[in-house]
């Protein structure tokens, strides 16, 4: 139907309501936020930054924009948005949907074709990403920012996405409205497997998703996405390992291997996990 940018947004540094007015948004206090001229804003304080250029670096949101842009991963993209259909039926009012963590933006992009009324924002820690995503798309609104201290305030969202990200789930339930729906993706234990036999000498456990539901949440559903994806370039394989944190955790040796090969089929696994937002107990009458 139509998307538009989401617009209640929260000081990073008191967490009140701000306001636009004109090419910044202010809160009470008076603290401003100037938007970029490429469209996003930044709303990540440097006295909140663990580094000085936090988040992937402008060649790693490079190589994962070409290769999402190709459609490796439209089936996961297709997953998602069906769990967002099917957990907005019956919604009377646009579904306010953030992705918390949302790189260059793909996901909301094709969150964008479907038939919902949408205010959407992307957040992302990397201002290479959000700048990435704000040339790609001006619809939504597009925030550099921290999982850790959403600027947005309290019960606003309908949706939550952490797709492949670092859920902060006490934020999440925070600013997810009673009865919104939280939906989580992570990389299955043969995700990439084929890849990563290549470049390490062998291969750890992978981590399992906890069997119960983060605190304020209640389980709604999990599914596997899980295909075969053939690679038959080498500029294919070397964007998917930039994309990745293999490139930097992978030895010499190991990156090696991978440039040498010329096509490359790999397992594609995404753990699919939606949860619901409960009601506060503490607000809650007997």
């Amino acid at each position: 139907m139509s998307t538009d940018a989401f617009n209640a947004l929260a000081c990073p540094l008191d967490g009140d309501s701000l306001t636009q007015a004109g090419a910044s948004w202010r809160c009470p206090a008076g603290h401003s936020f100037d938007v970029a001229r490429q469209g996003y804003l930044h709303l990540l304080p440097v006295q909140k930054k663990r580094s000085l250029d936090p988040g992937d670096s402008k060649e790693m949101v490079a190589a994962r924009q070409r290769f999402l842009n190709a459609g490796y991963f439209q089936p996961v993209a297709e997953a998602v948005n069906a769990a967002v259909l099917r957990d907005t039926i019956g919604t009377n009012h646009p579904v306010a949907c953030m992705d918390a963590g949302c790189g260059e933006g793909y996901y909301l992009r094709q969150l964008a074709t479907t038939d919902l009324q949408l205010s959407l924002i992307g957040l992302d820690i990397s201002k290479w990403a959000t700048l990435a995503a704000a040339k790609q798309d001006k619809r939504p609104r597009w925030v550099v920012g921290s999982n850790a201290n959403l600027p947005v305030l309290p019960e606003t969202l309908d949706v939550l996405l952490c797709l492949f990200g670092f859920p902060v789930y006490s934020e999440f339930a925070r600013v997810l409205k009673t009865g919104g729906v939280l939906i989580q993706a992570d990389a299955g234990p043969n995700h990439l497997r084929e890849l990563r036999e290549i470049i390490y000498p062998s291969l750890k456990p992978e981590k399992m998703p906890a069997e119960h539901a983060p605190e304020g949440f209640s389980r709604l559903g999990t599914q596997t996405v899980s295909y075969s994806l053939t690679l038959d370039s080498q500029n294919a394989i070397a964007d998917l390992l930039a994309m990745t944190p293999h490139l930097y955790r992978a030895s010499a040796e190991g990156r090696a291997r991978a440039e040498a090969l010329a096509s490359l089929t790999v397992t594609v696994e995404v753990t699919l996990q939606r949860f619901l937002r409960q009601a506060d107990p503490a607000t809650t009458t007997p």
